[in-house]
């Protein structure tokens, strides 16, 4: 089964080898790596070829072949790979579950892409999945995710104070997240109100 979904101003698609070479550009040889300032930037990206970048995503790949839920998809606008959206697992025993974007190409920040990705991406989780709740981990820093976040119905529900160093000054680290119910009140079908 292929995955595309279609919204308004991005498709999220499945993977596909091809695209590899391209994150891998984003990640490890493009001018434009602002990208890395904001997602993670406390983790330090490892050395990698391009050979063992490929081979990292081996699962990934073969997944897409399946009836299987995906982990990560391709967030597209005219043709063009502009960044993905992903999972893991927080506690698989308690279905919870931490979803993330990420929109390498700064061209398309601050335009809707990410938001309407973000928003697609969090639906496809819920309706594919058993999960009782989606979150994210991020910065303090990262004003403009935690913005996402609450855009599409999350809130903030830890703090951890100064647990994060980006160039050299400390943060918090944030939980947001959305339960399941809050996610289908969110998607109710408007009612109209007829007047007596």
């Amino acid at each position: 089964m292929t995955i595309h979904i279609a919204g308004e101003k991005v498709i999220l698609r499945d993977l596909t080898l091809d695209d590899l070479s391209d994150i891998y550009y984003w990640k490890y040889e493009a001018d434009d790596r602002e990208h890395l300032k904001w997602n993670g930037p406390y983790y330090t990206l490892p050395e990698l070829t391009k050979e063992e970048f490929i081979e990292g995503f081996q699962k990934a790949l073969e997944i897409t072949a399946t009836d299987q839920p995906r982990q990560i998809l391709i967030i597209e606008t005219d043709d063009k790979l502009i960044g993905t959206v992903n999972w893991y697992w927080e506690d698989e025993v308690t279905n919870w579950l931490s979803n993330g974007i990420v929109i390498f190409d700064s061209n398309y920040w601050s335009g809707g892409y990410g938001t309407e990705a973000f928003k697609l991406w969090t639906d496809y989780i819920f309706e594919q999945m058993d999960v009782v709740r989606v979150g994210i981990s991020t910065w303090s820093g990262n004003i403009r995710m935690m913005k996402l976040a609450r855009k599409i119905g999350m809130i903030e529900e830890g703090r951890i104070r100064k647990a994060r160093i980006v160039d050299g000054e400390y943060y918090d680290s944030i939980k947001m997240g959305i339960l399941r119910e809050e996610w289908e009140q969110l998607h109710l079908p408007s009612r109209e109100i007829t007047p007596w």
